[in-house]
């Protein structure tokens, strides 16, 4: 509280020094808003896979730490295919010389040098040699185990040189850049959301744009609420699973408060903060608890707020509190 007050003192001491600033203002006004409520929910990556062995085989190569970035189609970890290997090698010179032989035979046909069952088994065994050589790529390209999408490691379960079995959890990945996020909400708060639109939820210092996504039609006895979800991109910020999140959401009923533009509300000291004006063109700052939001306008309230009062909506990041301004839109 010391703290707070010697710094609003050297804002005013500053302020006045510097002169006016120069400000937009606009009235106070009353009406009626849907409030809102908080609600604490759980962040979870909207993508968290767990990798697992195709086939079997002695893990050959680990290409990846716990905590490593990995783009998509990085290989992360190589099961021995040294039989395979040769198996495709001797697959692939059977396949050419059925692909030789049925071109051959495919030009002999055409002079009537050959019969049809002699053109029809070498085709056969060119079909035959393609399609082995395919399984088999297919069984060695499933030796190595690559990364579905971009995103972090977060588990290694194996070791180098040990033997796995089909199914196998090898790595777990998880896409850090989209977030699910579940609130548990009762129902007169649902009807006042709408699927698709977007708000703010609030991940430890960041901000986050979440559109709604949907509830899940499994409400709780208890508390007589459900989990509703929503979708956000967290690409450049830190968060993790399991964090927790907080959002403002409109209640179903409606009640009076004071009105003024989104402008009007700025952060100060960690709080969201109004300033409004005197007869003697005077800032006096005023902490202020958002009640709804209206689009381009906010519902407030606030010690001291009473309707008609003049509110800076412009200029206000240029003023601080009990500092002299002019309103240059009067």
């Amino acid at each position: 509280m010391i703290k707070r007050f010697l710094a609003v003192m050297l804002f005013s001491l500053y302020a006045f020094a510097a002169g006016e600033s120069l400000v937009e203002t606009t009235k106070i006004v009353k009406g009626e808003v849907n409030p809102l409520q908080e609600f604490v929910g759980t962040l979870k990556f909207d993508r968290n896979s767990l990798l697992a062995a195709q086939n079997s085989g002695v893990v050959q190569k680990i290409n990846f730490e716990v905590g490593d970035s990995v783009k998509v189609g990085q290989t992360l970890v190589q099961i021995d295919a040294d039989i395979l290997n040769a198996q495709v090698q001797s697959a692939e010179a059977n396949f050419l010389n059925a692909k030789r032989d049925y071109e051959r035979y495919s030009k002999l046909l055409e002079t009537k040098s050959i019969s049809q069952k002699q053109y029809d088994d070498a085709k056969l065994n060119f079909i035959t040699a393609k399609s082995t050589l395919n399984e088999l790529e297919t069984q060695k390209e499933k030796k190595s185990i690559k990364a579905p999408y971009s995103g972090i490691m977060v588990e290694k379960p194996i070791n180098l040189g040990e033997w796995v079995n089909a199914g196998t959890a090898l790595a777990t990945i998880v896409d850090t850049t989209k977030v699910e996020i579940t609130f548990n909400v009762p129902l007169n708060i649902y009807n006042g959301l709408k699927k698709g639109d977007m708000y703010d939820i609030r991940v430890g210092e960041h901000l986050l744009k979440g559109k709604m996504s949907g509830a899940i039609p499994n409400g709780d006895k208890l508390t007589r609420t459900f989990p509703v979800k929503f979708k956000a991109n967290s690409k450049d910020i830190f968060v993790f699973d399991g964090e927790e999140a907080n959002v403002n959401l409109s209640k179903n009923a409606k009640q009076e408060a004071l009105i003024v533009p989104r402008d009007a509300v700025i952060k100060r000291f960690g709080q969201n903060v109004v300033f409004i004006i005197d007869d003697k063109m005077i800032a006096h700052m005023i902490p202020v608890q958002v009640v709804a939001y209206l689009e381009s306008q906010v519902a407030i309230n606030g010690q001291g707020l009473a309707v008609g009062q003049d509110i800076v909506s412009k200029g206000n990041e240029r003023v601080f509190p009990n500092s002299p301004v002019k309103i240059i839109n009067k």
